[in-house]
């Protein structure tokens, strides 16, 4: 049973640390910690294809960057447009881009479905860059942030960041809770089988190639959700957010935390920002932080040789840990 309860009840007691960061920290932090939640929220969304699904995505930026643009392309100019409105628009266009560029490369596998998924994110990114659509190479601002209006009120402030903060915390959850609720139920072992052996589950009846396209699409519409939040956020989009090197970011965040994990994707989140924060600050390593990319790539290869299943391994070294501990205070009761 510790092997189950260690990792809940590590995430309820990181629900409540995040909750009590804007209480007790600067609104810098509490900036970077709504980054940080953005950015685990993309990386849940890669987790469910590459972790549960076994479909190893180079193009998933496409989908994030994609919602962004929506939202600031639909915006007014000088004023707030509608969380209601948008939110929906900007998952969904994530969502059908997700359908129409899954039903072509779902057909594909192995290193021909990573560098299909490439080249459909590349010719999005050629699509914003190269044209005036999006401002081309400058990017677009969004003046305002979008607004969540009830009943002629606004229950939600987006332009505070304490609420930002909290908004992004709860769709963080809900997204973990969702995908939870999916890889328990009967999808998510289908899932489960067809990455463990995807000939035998055809070969039993299962249509893989429907579930592997709804994963697919599921899939960029919450990578579409975090991307319409990280517009929020910033207020700005470019076409570097849509670029495969943000797909290999993401990625390395799924492989740090640990793969075929939720809460390792969080976890690589959350680890993969600190560290960048920390090695590229000057006050912290002085001229030696512009070469935090160096730093990073060699503090992530030393800890994905010793720590194989991820950051998220710890918790079931640590389980197992306190199982042995626990059958042997067992043995020496009945003794």
């Amino acid at each position: 049973m510790a092997n189950i309860t260690l990792p809940r009840a590590a995430l309820i007691l990181g629900a409540f640390l995040l909750a009590a960061v804007p209480l007790i920290a600067p609104t810098f932090y509490v900036q970077l910690g709504a980054k940080i939640m953005i950015m685990a929220i993309f990386a849940l969304s890669l987790d469910l294809l590459v972790g549960h699904t076994g479909l190893v995505s180079l193009g998933h930026s496409a989908y994030f960057g994609l919602a962004a643009y929506v939202l600031a392309l639909i915006s007014p100019k000088y004023e707030a447009a509608s969380l209601w409105a948008t939110l929906p628009v900007a998952i969904a266009a994530a969502a059908v881009a997700a359908l129409v560029i899954g039903f072509l490369v779902v057909r594909t596998a192995g290193v021909y479905f990573i560098m299909v998924t490439l080249a459909f994110a590349q010719m999005l990114y050629s699509v914003f860059h190269d044209t005036k659509l999006g401002g081309g190479s400058d990017g677009i601002y969004i003046s305002v942030r979008p607004e969540l209006t009830v009943a002629g009120t606004k229950p939600l402030d987006l332009e505070n960041p304490v609420q930002f903060y909290y908004f992004v915390l709860l769709v963080m959850i809900g997204v973990y809770g969702l995908l939870s609720q999916i890889l328990h139920a009967p999808l998510g072992r289908v899932l489960a089988g067809i990455k463990a052996n995807e000939s035998r589950m055809r070969s039993i009846g299962y249509p893989v190639f429907a579930y592997k396209l709804g994963a697919f699409v599921l899939a960029g519409g919450l990578a579409g959700l975090a991307g319409y939040l990280a517009a929020c956020q910033f207020g700005f989009v470019n076409p570097e957010i849509l670029a495969w090197h943000q797909s290999g970011t993401v990625l390395m965040m799924v492989i740090l935390g640990g793969m075929g994990k939720l809460h390792g994707a969080v976890l690589g989140a959350f680890a993969y920002v600190l560290l960048q924060e920390l090695l590229s600050a000057p006050a912290l390593l002085g001229a030696y932080a512009k070469h935090w990319q160096l730093a990073m790539g060699s503090l992530i290869v030393f800890i994905v040789l010793i720590l194989p299943n991820g950051l998220a391994g710890c918790f079931e070294r640590a389980g197992r840990w306190h199982q042995r501990k626990d059958m042997k205070r067992a043995r020496e009761d009945i003794e």
